[in-house]
């Protein structure tokens, strides 16, 4: 089936976004301040941009951007897309909407945002897509995602919704869509990074009292240089250093090559002052 689409932001140019481009990176670097404007803006434009005119009386089923163990930044901007919603839909007196979750099986470490359409099919194509079938019988689906650039993800989406039959309505929702394809795809690591430069970018995020773990933070703070690594967790608190190690386990990172030495010293830091491993 062919899915609706929604972008609540369209990028035609490379400079004016209809965002600021120092938010979208804090937001994918885990500022959840920003993932609750994010949230609440793309919920907001929805409603008005549809759901007024076109809202049925089935069951509604948010689903966020695939992940394994640790959610993308598009999983704290989906909590506030479906606050902003259930209070929308119990004043139209209808149902709050369900969650679900797409399990993913991830095969590569690279960085998704400076390649183009090709290279990033070639490298999404080898993952897998796992859903509950049953669990989403008769129900509408809104798949959300922060932001659109090739379209191999809602792709990759499509080809699960197909392997699994699904006859759902499906609604693809993004807080942005890159519409001109004139602009090279890595607009989107531009984006990413826009204010974050080095690891030591992040104190601000990780200490301004709004910050949230998602993948992109975890995969960058152990890819950086060793001894930035070091510098960097001597200025972390016990709480954060801890739980940076477990995600990392949980999303099987002591399995890659690239993550090893640092994710060595991680461990070796946390056992010479004391804090426990679990």
């Amino acid at each position: 089936m062919i899915p609706y689409t929604y972008a609540l932001h369209k990028i035609d140019n490379n400079i004016n976004f209809g965002f600021h481009a120092d938010d979208y990176s804090r937001f994918k670097f885990g500022d959840e301040l920003v993932a609750k404007a994010f949230g609440k803006q793309l919920a907001n434009g929805f409603i008005k941009d549809f759901l007024e005119d076109n809202l049925a009386s089935e069951q509604i089923v948010v689903i966020s951007s695939p992940y394994c163990f640790i959610p993308t930044a598009t999983f704290a901007m989906k909590n506030y897309f479906v606050y902003q919603l259930n209070n929308w839909l119990v004043d139209q007196g209808r149902l709050v909407v369900q969650e679900a979750k797409i399990h993913r099986t991830i095969t590569y470490k690279d960085d998704y945002g400076e390649l183009n359409a090709e290279e990033r099919m070639k490298l999404i194509g080898n993952d897998s897509f796992h859903i509950d079938k049953d669990f989403l019988k008769d129900k509408i689906l809104f798949f959300l995602d922060d932001i659109k650039i090739t379209g191999s993800h809602e792709k990759m989406i499509l080809r699960m919704v197909k392997e699994y039959g699904l006859k759902n309505d499906i609604f693809m929702l993004y807080f942005a869509e890159l519409v001109n394809h004139d602009i090279h795809p890595n607009i989107e690591n531009f984006l990413n990074y826009h204010q974050i430069k080095s690891v030591f970018d992040l104190d601000e995020i990780i200490q301004g009292g709004n910050f949230c773990f998602n993948t992109r933070i975890v995969k960058y703070i152990l890819n950086c240089d060793f001894n930035s690594f070091s510098i960097f967790l001597e200025r972390q608190s016990d709480d954060f250093i801890h739980s940076l190690y477990n995600l990392a386990l949980g999303n099987s990172y002591h399995t890659i090559a690239c993550y090893s030495k640092n994710l060595t010293h991680l461990k070796k830091y946390i056992t010479n002052n004391n804090l426990k491993l679990t």
